[in-house]
């Protein structure tokens, strides 16, 4: 059995039973057959019925819904409610688009031998979708991985993270409910051993995984010839800053950016450049504002930054501000952990660059600021990691912003707001070693149709 924990205080929500091989590989074969069988396939205007129906369900638990993220997740409750109102918009977004799952038509007559012919495209399902997800979105990833799926006409089979599997479950159970026939959407419960024959098995048309870049690059190592796949790591956001920025608008939205659920997420904030005129005054006030942001129990409605998933994340955090700290890091604030689930909002000045901190993905609520005298040396610095993804820059010159727009190694890149805005219906990815395909709800089910050409000859074209 799977024992499902508050991240707050280790204390059991349910107990869930765990599958292996052999239940995997029956999910698998159910969805192969029902692919198979094109009599079986779910035509347009039902799916988009579906999911009309599942987002009129969702609309009524809205407060279930956000209680069971919340808990599972560490995710404190007003920002979890966000969570579960972005994944309704998100169900409402797949509807809306699958009647833009089109092809198009493909000139003939250009040249002698293409006379006589009409050549169009159709777009169709790629086939069976095997999802593997992660903890810090336990309700808006698995619309991301799942109702894309489903909107795009494929069978899906979806692994939560063990961390934060009820979300999932509760989706899934609401899209039977709304009417989706039996073995469209399969939500399994296992072990990574069990679970990578989601990944290896031939019968897979696409695989799509947020998570670690480490078992992320390893798992598509794995896949079958032919098996195309979406991967969505972590980054290192830069952000950089310049003298003229505004810091009215800019020191409320860095600290949402880095300190939103306790900085784990893929995007937060994480290292800020900032000109050296006012790099000491950016680290002062916005170690401020993190002083007075009340960390604890997500279930409190006055909590803004809630408990990391496991406890043995607040020790590697932990580690890693020690490590910047006897490296020659000031702390403007917090440093130290709270307990064994919660570490404090922390703001670090000019860790060294070789640090962790300065290296890796945080994924915790730290935030570094560096100082600097050349911008082009500092997009030089931000950009010298392996991971991209989302960058920003702050200024109110247009063309200070337009140069770093060019020059950031970034998928996107935000002027005057953070680095972990995201809305879902624009595209969404890392680049390098951050991920591979692009998300957002329309651009997940484009990723998951395929095309066809269909060219008809006749004398009368």
């Amino acid at each position: 059995m799977l024992k499902i924990t508050s991240p707050y205080d280790l204390s059991l929500i349910k107990e869930i039973p765990l599958v292996g091989k052999a239940k995997v590989e029956n999910a698998l074969a159910i969805a192969y057959t029902l692919f198979q069988d094109q009599s079986k396939w779910i035509a347009p205007h039902e799916r988009i019925a579906i999911l009309k129906r599942a987002v009129a369900i969702m609309e009524t638990r809205i407060d279930e819904l956000t209680k069971t993220a919340a808990q599972e997740g560490g995710k404190p409750l007003v920002d979890s409610k966000i969570e579960v109102l972005r994944a309704i918009n998100g169900v409402e977004i797949a509807a809306e688009h699958i009647g833009q799952l089109k092809g198009e038509q493909i000139p003939m007559g250009l040249t002698k031998a293409s006379e006589n012919r009409l050549g169009f495209t159709t777009r169709e399902p790629i086939g069976v979708v095997s999802s593997i997800s992660a903890f810090n979105h336990p309700l808006n990833l698995i619309v991301h991985q799942v109702v894309t799926a489903v909107a795009a006409g494929c069978p899906v089979i979806v692994k939560p993270a063990l961390t934060t599997p009820l979300s999932c479950l509760a989706l899934v159970d609401i899209l039977k409910e709304a009417g989706l026939p039996d073995g469209w959407c399969q939500a399994i419960i296992c072990e990574n051993e069990a679970a990578e024959v989601l990944v290896t098995d031939k019968r897979i048309n696409y695989f799509s995984f947020i998570g670690s870049s480490k078992v992320g690059w390893y798992l598509k190592s794995k896949l079958a010839p032919g098996t195309r796949c979406a991967l969505e790591h972590g980054g290192a956001a830069p952000v950089i800053v310049e003298k003229d920025a505004d810091f009215k608008e800019m020191l409320p939205s860095l600290l949402k950016g880095g300190f939103y659920h306790a900085g784990q997420v893929c995007v937060s904030v994480q290292r800020i450049f900032v000109h050296e005129s006012i790099c000491e005054d950016v680290a002062n006030q916005l170690a401020e504002m993190a002083s007075k942001l009340v960390v604890g129990n997500q279930m409190d409605e006055k909590t803004e930054v809630g408990p990391l998933i496991l406890p043995r994340e607040v020790d590697r955090v932990e580690e890693w501000v020690n490590e910047a700290v006897a490296g020659g890091a000031k702390v403007s604030t917090g440093g130290k952990r709270i307990s064994n689930t919660c570490f404090e909002a922390t703001v670090l000045l000019n860790p060294p660059m070789n640090a962790n901190v300065s290296k890796l993905e945080i994924f915790g609520p730290v935030v570094c600021i560096y100082s600097y005298s050349d911008r082009e040396e500092a997009i030089k610095i931000a950009n010298s990691l392996d991971v991209h993804f989302q960058a920003s820059v702050f200024t109110k010159n247009l063309d200070v912003a337009l140069d770093c727009v060019r020059k950031l190694n970034a998928t996107a890149v935000m002027v005057n707001d953070h680095t972990a805005f995201r809305v879902d219906w624009m595209p969404f990815g890392g680049r390098d070693s951050s991920g591979i395909g692009m998300g957002g709800i329309q651009y997940s089910m484009h990723e998951m149709t395929r095309e066809k050409l269909m060219v008809i000859k006749s004398k009368s074209l």
